[in-house]
C-alpha cells in the first residue's frame, strides 16, 4: 500500500472508547500526556496495532482532539488506518480496545495485528 496523503484524522474515536481513553489518561498519564495510534511492522499479520500514552511529537503527525481528549497519528500509519473507528467493549472475553479497520484483508484472532489489503490492479 503507498503511502497516500491524509488530509483529514484517519480514525473516529467511538464515544465508548473516549471515557475509557479518558480515565487511562488520567490513571496513567499528567498534562501533557496524549493518545498516540498507528501501526507498526509486526504482530501475527503482517502488521501491529500501535496504542499508547506519549508524550513525545513528532514532525508530521497528524493530531486530533476529541472531547478534550488528543489524539496523534503519524501520517505513514493514517494510511493505513484511513476510515477505521476505535471502538472499546466491556465484554469479559475479548473486551477492550479494538479497531474496526477498512483496510485490512484480515485480523489475526486478538485483533491487534492485521493484513492489509492490497491494492487493486488499475
Amino acid at each position: 500500500m503507498s503511502e497516500v496523503p491524509v488530509s483529514t484524522f484517519p480514525v473516529e474515536i467511538a464515544p465508548e472508547a473516549r471515557e475509557q481513553v479518558r480515565r487511562l489518561v488520567a490513571r496513567k498519564g499528567d498534562e501533557t500526556s496524549f493518545l498516540r495510534i498507528g501501526v507498526k511492522g509486526g504482530g501475527c499479520s503482517g502488521l501491529e496495532y500501535v496504542f499508547k500514552l506519549d508524550h513525545q511529537r513528532r514532525p508530521g503527525d497528524l493530531e486530533d482532539s476529541v472531547d478534550g481528549i488528543t489524539v496523534v497519528c503519524d501520517p505513514k500509519s493514517a494510511t493505513y488506518l484511513q476510515g477505521a473507528r476505535l471502538v472499546f467493549t466491556g465484554n469479559l472475553i475479548g473486551g477492550g480496545f479494538a479497531f474496526e479497520n477498512p483496510n485490512a484483508e484480515r485480523q489475526c484472532g486478538c485483533g491487534t495485528s492485521f493484513t492489509p489489503r492490497r491494492p487493486q490492479a488499475s
